[in-house]
């Protein structure tokens, strides 16, 4: 088997350095932060079927999971990929208004632009991966 190439090796440090920060900005409610991670021509589809957000949501969106006290615990390892995308497989527990603390067991795809920052998230959850945290 060949080496790897450098310059993919390169991508893909970055791409999982940026989940790393998604995950540890979430953790610490840091809504400009986050926002910061994605290109402004980003959407995010989470979960799956739901309405696509575009950047100029994001900061109320980030905002609730910062009000909501979201914290994220990644179930496996981050993965790449030998093209732009990288996945993230986690645990992320909430409280919204009203209810009790909730947790839900998440896969985010995401793709990355040449600057590193996400282009998309698409996150991998249905309504049996819902439980009480």
């Amino acid at each position: 088997m060949d080496a790897p190439d450098p310059a993919l090796l390169r991508r893909q440090a970055a791409m999982k350095a940026a989940l790393q920060a998604y995950v540890e900005r979430t953790n610490a409610g840091d809504v400009a932060g986050l926002v910061a991670l994605f290109a402004s021509d980003a959407v995010i589809e989470d979960p799956i079927g739901s309405p696509i957000k575009t950047y100029a949501d994001f900061p109320a969106w980030f905002g609730d999971a910062a009000a909501f006290a979201t914290h994220i615990t990644p179930v496996a390892p981050l993965r790449g990929s030998h093209a732009n995308e990288a996945l993230v497989v986690f645990d992320v527990e909430f409280t919204p208004p009203g209810s009790p603390r909730l947790r839900i067991r998440s896969a985010d795809a995401c793709t990355f632009d040449d600057a590193g920052l996400i282009t998309s998230l698409r996150a991998y959850w249905g309504p049996e991966d819902i439980e009480p945290a």
